[in-house]
């Protein structure tokens, strides 16, 4: 498939690059968080969120409201799921990463979703973006085989274990506090999973060469 890039406009649609806040420290203090052949998400890790640029996040792209910085690392080249949250996302590249993107809009009445309308962004080491809270996305895919390290910064809790049963309706995406989660019936998600993307489960490996 195609990858473009963040900064072209076709990416509007989905967010924008974050402007006038410096990443430098929190790009810096990804080098030191694990690598592994897989993929492994952490919420909230307390080095990242001492850093200066916490606050700034928090004041400017949150309008005060509590934050937590956590991060995203592996090896990942395939879409295997959607999310979406009821709020923003911002992303930062502590490597060179692929993002797979959709539009929550074009979610059936029956909650499934076609692969093919997925679009691929290139997210350069060092950039920042901000994924509307319309904006499908999962686990950021590979530029190089080494793997990718990227930040991902939420309202505080997101992505929690949940405290209450939710079944029926939308409410049957919920697989943590303000996450709601589309399945490929290939992507390996846990028993339960709703399994909603019609379509390939898009593989971006062939697209990097």
């Amino acid at each position: 498939m195609k990858i473009q890039k963040v900064t072209d406009a076709a990416f509007r649609k989905y967010g924008k690059v974050v402007q006038n806040v410096d990443f430098s420290g929190l790009v810096e203090a990804l080098k030191s968080t694990p690598l592994p052949d897989d993929v492994v998400y952490e919420p909230s890790i307390p080095e990242l969120e001492a850093l200066p640029v916490y606050a700034e996040l928090q004041k400017k792209g949150y309008g005060e409201l509590p934050i937590q910085i956590g991060y995203c690392n592996g090896k990942n080249y395939k879409l295997n799921a959607l999310e979406y949250h009821r709020s923003s996302e911002i992303d930062v590249a502590g490597e060179d990463a692929v993002l797979l993107v959709g539009a929550q809009q074009d979610i059936t009445e029956d909650f499934t979703y076609d692969t093919s309308l997925v679009e691929a962004f290139y997210l350069p080491k060092g950039t920042a973006v901000e994924l509307y809270a319309t904006t499908l996305h999962y686990a950021p895919c590979c530029v190089h085989e080494s793997g990718f390290r990227v930040a991902i910064v939420l309202p505080r809790d997101t992505n929690l274990p949940l405290e209450e049963k939710h079944e029926g309706w939308e409410d049957a995406l919920i697989t943590a506090k303000n996450k709601w989660l589309i399945g490929h019936a290939e992507g390996g998600l846990p028993e339960g999973s709703h399994i909603g993307l019609i379509g390939k489960n898009i593989d971006i490996k062939d697209s990097l060469q």
